[in-house]
């Protein structure tokens, strides 16, 4: 089966198909770093961590861009009030990402370049573009596209000039733009801005627009025409409808071949946002789950679907990723994960689903079903299988007693005291005490198993 998926430019499931055979050259907008990433963040970082390694697993090279934009009008305000640089304040935000984003599991790009390493394209795009025609200079000393002059624009988000020109997100006419539905590529510079908020350029002092960042570092990066782009569902209208604009007004050539976007992550059925307050950062979610559990949780959802944050969903994702690490617990793996034989049944319907645009939620039902063949068989081939399927999507890593036995605040030594302390009560017809330690443990997550063998334990 050949990888398929859905193109938000087509607005149909297409075959996948690189320009460069056998290479994959992919671009996402990443994060706007001024503050701590919440989990609508990590849904789109999971989304297309996923397709990254998907497409890996595929036997594609992949050249995989995520930009990171560290110069933005709330990145100014925030290290104004915080009373440090910008740079001090992006180097802290990006830190604290890449904590928050490895703790379940997204993989690192190839590439992931700043905003503020990329100016001097930027400008010279901006400049391109004018020559053209395409943009012009404002009376405040902006620099903006002119949108009506772009044949097409809007065809991403399927939005008709006519249709914008009436909407609510269209600005107000201010003097300064030919046409309310322009946008600004260069803002100059006003003098109650920190200093390091200023580039130089032909333009006078300013910075650029979110925009045109995206353009000048994608097209830098990968070239002017590349395989896939990516981003929330959010940014189609209008930072992607605006990125095809710029480029290939530039360029004069299709700039994107397939367009993904992620669903939204929701709180009470409203996306998840700053700006809505129903926002929990990964941090705050990474007190009371484990990093695999949130990866799981977000993997159980088509990553177009949008789907709802909540306690008792992150509980179900839990409870049935143990199912998958006791279904392994016992059973003999190697140290590493066996090559696939993607002729084995399983393993061909769990491709099969991977290939029908990261079908996640049909590739674990695939897994589930090998967990119940290896509950009734143990058999360490299946259990091997089961393993190294889970590795093309980033679970089911650890070894099933270090995922079963973590997460409680009781440390290892103090649960096997307890449970040394319950046999000698046991031993001596003490019936009630050792009631009492198991029920004491079971009170702090911990569940005891009695065998033949002696005790042992998981945290339930």
């Amino acid at each position: 089966m050949t990888l398929s998926l859905y193109n938000t430019l087509t607005r149909r499931v297409e075959p996948f198909a690189p320009i460069e055979p056998g290479h994959v050259r992919m671009y996402v907008c990443g994060m706007t770093i001024y503050d701590l990433c919440h989990m609508g963040h990590a849904r789109m970082m999971m989304a297309f961590d996923v397709v990254y390694r998907w497409l890996l697993a595929s036997g594609y090279r992949v050249t995989y861009v995520r930009n990171i934009t560290d110069i933005e009008d709330k990145i100014i305000k925030r290290a104004v009030e915080r009373g440090i640089t910008i740079r001090a304040l992006t180097d802290e935000m990006i830190a604290a990402m890449r904590e928050d984003i490895g703790a379940i599991g997204v993989a690192t790009p190839t590439f992931e370049p700043r905003a503020t390493d990329h100016v001097p394209g930027m400008l010279d795009m901006i400049g391109r573009l004018e020559a053209k025609g395409l943009a012009y200079r404002a009376p405040n000393g902006d620099v903006n596209y002119a949108v009506r002059k772009f044949e097409g624009y809007g065809k991403l988000s399927g939005k008709s000039l006519d249709e914008l020109r009436a909407g609510e997100r269209v600005a107000v006419r201010d003097g300064n733009k030919d046409d309310p539905l322009d946008f600004v590529l260069w803002k100059a510079a006003k003098a109650d801005e920190p200093d390091d908020a200023k580039y130089d350029g032909p333009y006078g002092p300013g910075r650029p627009g979110w925009h045109i960042e995206c353009s000048a570092m994608s097209c830098a990066m990968l070239g002017e025409h590349f395989d896939i782009h990516g981003g929330g569902m959010d940014l189609q209208f209008p930072h992607h409808d605006n990125e095809i604009a710029q480029s290939e007004g530039v360029f004069g050539q299709p700039f994107v071949n397939y367009w993904l976007h992620n669903g939204f992550l929701n709180v009470d059925n409203e996306k998840m946002s700053k700006s809505l307050g129903n926002f929990f950062t990964i941090r705050d979610v990474l007190q009371r789950y484990d990093g695999e559990t949130l990866r799981f949780f977000m993997l159980r959802t088509h990553y177009r679907s949008p789907f709802n944050f909540s306690d008792a969903n992150l509980d179900d994702a839990r409870s049935a990723l143990r199912r998958l690490y006791t279904a392994l617990d016992g059973v003999d793996l190697p140290a590493d994960n066996a090559a696939i034989d993607w002729t084995l049944t399983p393993a061909a319907a769990f491709r099969a689903a991977m290939d029908d645009d990261f079908n996640t939620p049909a590739a674990l039902a695939v897994l589930f079903d090998l967990a119940s063949e290896l509950n009734r068989m143990r058999a360490p081939a299946t259990a091997s299988l089961l393993r190294a399927l889970a590795a093309t999507l980033g679970f089911l890593q650890q070894t099933p007693k270090a995922y079963l036995q973590g997460g409680s605040g009781l440390d290892e030594a103090t649960i096997e005291a307890m449970i040394a302390a319950r046999a000698s009560a046991k031993q001596a017809k003490n019936f009630a005490e050792a009631d009492r330690i198991r029920r004491d443990l079971a009170a702090q997550g911990i569940e005891l198993k009695d065998s033949p063998q002696g005790t042992t334990w998981v945290r339930a």
